[in-house]
Order: C-alpha cells, then structure tokens, then sequence
C-alpha cells in the first residue's frame, strides 16, 4: 500500500515575510563578510570560487536529502552551463565592487537588475514593461545617484567618479549578468527544479572561476585569521541563505518573495556601519530608501 504525500504546511505572510527578512539579511551579511576577506588579504577570486563550490555542496546535499534527482537532458545541461557561466561573471563582479566601494553602494548598484531585466525582455520579443515599470525605473535611477553621492564632499563629479566608478562599474556589470541569469533561466530551465537549476549553474561557475583564477594567479589567501574568519563566515552565510530559501519558498503563501528580499542593502547599510564602520550621510541613506521602495513598487505590479 502506497504511502500518500503530504503537502508541505504553509506558512503564513506575516511569519513568511519576517523569515524572508531574516533571509535578506543573511545574504546582505555575506556580503559584509567578504570585505572583511578582502581587508585581511584574500582575492576576489578566491571569495567566488570558495563560496560557489560550497554553495554547490550545500545544495546537492538538500537534494539528495530530500530525494531530487539530477539527471538533465543533454540540451539542458548546456544551458545550465551558459547560465552557470554568467553566474561566474555575476559573482566575480559584484565581489569586484564589494571590495572597491562601501558594500551598501555596491548593492544598491547591483539592485538595479530588476529594472534591466525588465528592458532586456522587452528587447528580446518580450512583453513591454508596464506603465508601473516604466514610473519606478526613473525614480530607482534618482535614488541610486543620492546613494552614490555623485558630487562628493567637493562638488567635483570627476573626482568622486575615480573614487567610486570602478565599483560603481563592477556593480552594474553584475545587474546586467544576472538580469541575463534571470531571463535566461526562465526561458531555458524553467521547468528545472530550482536546486537542480542552483546545483548546476554554481558548479559550472566554480569550476570555470578555479580555473580562469588558476591560469591567471589571481588567487590569494587570508594573511590572518580576521580573513579567514570572513572567508569562512561568506560561505556559510550565503550556503545558510540559499538552502534556507529553497526550504522556505514550497512552504510560502501569498507573500512577494521577490520584493521582500531587496531589504538586503538597507540591511548592509546597519550591518556595515556596526562591523565595518562605513557610514552614509542623510542624504545617501534617503536615496537608498528611493531605490529600494521603487523596486518594490515595480516588484508589486501584476504579472
């Protein structure tokens, strides 16, 4: 006699969105801890090729525990790979920024991918963005230039552009990879479960990472033990986040995951004062409230 399944218990909104929350601040903290890393002499690559081969432990452990199978047709497997291979490029980028600017700034750059997302599948024969869409993106773009503070102490915009544009630059060049994660994934691995989806693409971008750094020396260990406590603490940080969303989310009613986890940056602008000392002024903090409240604005729309 077959045993039946039972569904996973649902949880509710308000005890999904404090989860959510937590998550959110999870992630941001791993972020934290990666500059601490890159304080106390490790690499960016090493960061991204630690965490990514973690990660995908992390997450063939949860399936074999819960009894997902991995097997993937041939097409998709190497569509995983080209998504793995952008999640390489994603990863290594918005590092890149952690360890150039302040890590909130980094973030509230990168979280700009939900906006290029948008344009991108509108550019690819996809459906226009809504008139939402289009009211958030300039307000989000406004808030990020108060975030960045473009004038600096001095007024010069040039001087504060070689202070921050390369991070600044790094950050962008990460939205745009994972707005291509995003689309992508949906058009080609939709139908993948999403540990299976995780697994495979952070497992190809382990390997190619370990290998481009390998070929070009670029991997460096802590020179302390501060570095290797932050190197440590942003693998489990985030292997913690992600196995702890891939629980959560069968188990989530009607809450938008999407737009609760964008708490991540205003989470890092607490985090990284407390443990790092990078503040923001009135004004940056205000503009990182714009970007996050029209992202949630754009989040919320009908789909």
């Amino acid at each position: 006699m077959s045993v039946p399944r039972t569904s996973p218990v649902v949880i509710g909104p308000r005890l999904g969105i404090a989860l959510l929350l937590a998550i959110a601040t999870t992630f941001g903290s791993n972020h934290v801890a990666a500059r601490v890393a890159f304080e106390h002499g490790a690499s960016v690559t090493t960061a991204v090729a630690v965490r990514a081969s973690f990660t995908a432990l992390f997450v063939l452990a949860l399936a074999r525990l819960q009894g997902i199978s991995l097997a993937l047709p041939r097409a998709r497997l190497t569509r995983a790979a080209g998504v793995g291979a952008l999640l390489a490029l994603q990863s290594y980028c918005l590092f890149a920024a952690v360890a150039r600017i302040p890590v909130a700034l980094a973030l509230l750059s990168f979280y700009t991918f939900p906006m290029l997302l948008a344009l991108l599948s509108w550019a690819t024969g996809g459906e226009r963005p809504a008139r939402r869409a289009l009211l958030a993106m300039p307000i989000a773009l406004a808030g990020l230039v108060l975030a960045l503070d473009v004038l600096g102490k001095t007024g010069d915009i040039a001087s504060r552009w070689t202070e921050i544009g390369a991070g600044v630059g790094f950050a962008l060049a990460a939205a745009f990879s994972f707005a291509l994660v995003f689309l992508l994934t949906t058009r080609w691995l939709k139908e993948v479960d999403g540990r299976v989806r995780t697994f495979y693409t952070t497992a190809v971008a382990a390997v190619l990472v370990t290998a481009a750094g390998a070929a070009a020396g670029s991997f460096a260990l802590p020179h302390d033990p501060t570095g290797w406590l932050g190197l440590a603490a942003l693998t489990v940080l985030y292997g913690s986040a992600i196995t702890s969303l891939f629980v959560l989310l069968p188990r989530l009613g009607a809450v938008s995951n999407s737009v609760v986890l964008s708490f991540e940056p205003i989470a890092v602008l607490f985090i990284a004062w407390v443990i790092l000392g990078q503040t923001v002024n009135a004004l940056q903090a205000a503009g990182a409230f714009v970007v996050i409240g029209a992202i949630a604005f754009l989040g919320t729309g009908r789909r």
